[in-house]
């Protein structure tokens, strides 16, 4: 257990941004698994559509630290490669 105030504080600061860290990635690969299941479904125009919320989503878990700035990139790129592919093999 933390002995000092500021070893106190901080503990409760991790488990707050612990919490925080959590529901920003859940949200995130809920989002990425819901596209993809959309991709292996054939159902396109709903992927697409599903596309801005993705990239909003994995944006902002960059933004605040919760993942690397390439991570989100790799992730954004990635998805809307396969649902390119996808379309034109349509």
């Amino acid at each position: 257990m933390a002995v000092t105030k500021s070893a106190q504080k901080a503990l409760r600061q991790n488990i707050r941004r612990k919490k925080r860290n959590i529901k920003r990635k859940t949200e995130m690969k809920s989002t990425v698994k819901e596209v993809r299941s959309l991709i292996a479904e054939k159902k396109f125009a709903e992927a697409k559509a599903l596309l801005p919320r993705l990239y909003k989503t994995l944006d902002k878990t960059a933004k605040v630290g919760t993942i690397k700035k390439n991570t989100a990139s790799r992730k954004k790129s990635r998805l809307t490669k396969s649902l390119n592919k996808a379309l034109a093999a349509k």
